[in-house]
């Protein structure tokens, strides 16, 4: 079949494709357009996510410290506990009538009280007492002229305070007995 073309359908023809190119440029633009705003759009969404999973990491490491500052703080509050059970253990044991408590004193003045004579006997050597030390019975001299001596108290119920354990005999006054 033939087909006789006119010069004014030619015309329409070309106007047609005319329209058809400036439509499809148009819709090229237009997707062009829309892809860069999706791609910006992803990289908007891998910035966030990535400072997101910084964040978290942060957060992490932060909340690790932080678990380890209440572990550290739990042991030494349990520490803290079991020390002060230990001392009022000490308290309540020295108040019972009977028990012994050794005070220290340097040259006749109070200097520590202990709750054993060993105790004390320990603790001078860290005052500069030689470890081998002869120690002078309570009265065989006056308390200002030794270094180091201790003395046994007591608790005594009666008096609502503490006596020395072992007493010096009394010595008669002025020759009479």
């Amino acid at each position: 079949m033939i087909r006789m073309v006119t010069a004014a359908r030619l015309d329409r023809l070309e106007a047609d494709l005319s329209a058809a190119r400036e439509h499809a440029r148009q819709a090229s633009a237009a997707a062009n357009e829309a892809f860069g705003e999706h791609v910006r759009e992803l990289f908007a969404v891998i910035d966030r996510a990535e400072r997101a999973e910084a964040t978290t990491s942060e957060v992490g490491v932060l909340l690790s410290l932080a678990m380890e500052e209440l572990a550290a703080a739990q042991k030494e509050l349990l520490l803290n506990e079991v020390a002060f059970r230990r001392l009022r253990q000490e308290l309540e044991e020295a108040r019972q009538p009977g028990r012994e408590l050794t005070l220290l004193m340097h040259y006749g003045r109070p200097h520590t009280i202990y709750r054993s004579r060993e105790d004390a006997y320990a603790d001078t050597a860290t005052h500069g007492a030689p470890v081998g030390a002869r120690w002078v019975p309570s009265g065989e001299s006056p308390a200002a002229e030794c270094e180091w001596r201790a003395e046994a108290f007591i608790r005594d119920a009666a008096a609502q305070g503490f006596r020395r354990a072992f007493m010096p005999a009394p010595e008669p006054v002025g020759g009479g007995a």
